[in-house]
């Protein structure tokens, strides 16, 4: 491995016993150098290996059921440690894609086994999987549950939780472009998951906010204007607000519909 050599010059306060004047050191740091199409951030070096290993596998680089090269040839690739490269493997093993056998080595693991429910791990597929496929799958984890949780918190809601609901479908009123208008529909999105005041649910919303964040705005982008759902959001929220499940549950269908088209279009 190559070295690039810091200079780091520490001023170190206080005064010099023989001549009362400050003192100066300067330390010499070897630092390693990555030359690489994907720099390897240095603080963070296991998670960033095991980022890139982790999408060489969603990828199909390594196909499932397989060994991974050695280990010896891992480090030379990525340029890190034995330790280092140990430990992005076990960051990868806790998510389901990788395990180690003795003398077997470390294998990919069925498709089954991935925890696509990880966060780390649907963003990263969400990154190399065909757009459309993925856009669908997205899309058919919404209708089974967001039509659900929108008549959910339409029965369950408080006046706190509501007002989330009501700030977000504002400031999508409001809203004068796409970025504008994708903050402000995510938020809404998010917020009738809050307001379904299930604490079971709110991981969800969390889990797939960054997947989510792309296909909304994916979505404006397709429609002839940004704000071209306003309507039929503006019908959830009154549903919600009206404590009529059926017609959130109803509206939030419909809504879904609409964004279906848009992919499939």
């Amino acid at each position: 491995m190559r070295h690039l050599v810091l200079l780091i010059v520490l001023f170190i306060a206080g005064r010099s016993r023989s001549r009362g004047e400050d003192a100066a050191r300067c330390v010499i740091i070897a630092v390693p150098e990555f030359s690489r199409e994907e720099t390897i951030i240095q603080h963070d070096l296991h998670g960033r290996v095991a980022h890139l290993l982790a999408t060489a596998i969603l990828r199909g680089d390594y196909a499932p059921e397989t060994t991974l090269p050695r280990e010896a040839e891992l480090m030379e690739s990525f340029g890190v440690s034995r330790t280092v490269l140990r430990e992005a493997l076990r960051t990868l093993t806790s998510k389901g894609l990788v395990e180690s056998r003795p003398k077997v080595g470390t294998r990919v693991r069925p498709r089954a086994a991935w925890n696509l429910l990880d966060a780390d791990l649907l963003d990263w597929y969400s990154r190399v999987a065909p757009p459309m496929a993925f856009a669908l799958k997205l899309q058919e984890m919404r209708e089974m549950i967001e039509p659900y949780a929108a008549g959910l918190a339409a029965r369950a809601h408080t006046g706190e939780t509501l007002r989330l609901v009501e700030d977000a479908h504002a400031a999508m009123a409001a809203a004068q472009n796409v970025d504008e208008w994708v903050r402000a529909d995510l938020r809404f999105h998010l917020s009738v998951l809050n307001a379904c005041c299930n604490e079971l649910l709110l991981p969800l919303g969390a889990l797939i906010e960054r997947t989510l964040e792309a296909q909304l705005r994916l979505n404006a982008k397709r429609a002839d204007v940004f704000n071209a759902s306003l309507a039929e959001h503006t019908a959830v929220f009154g549903a919600i607000k009206a404590r009529d499940a059926q017609a959130a549950h109803r509206a939030m269908a419909e809504l879904l519909g609409t964004t279906r088209g848009r992919i499939e279009s």
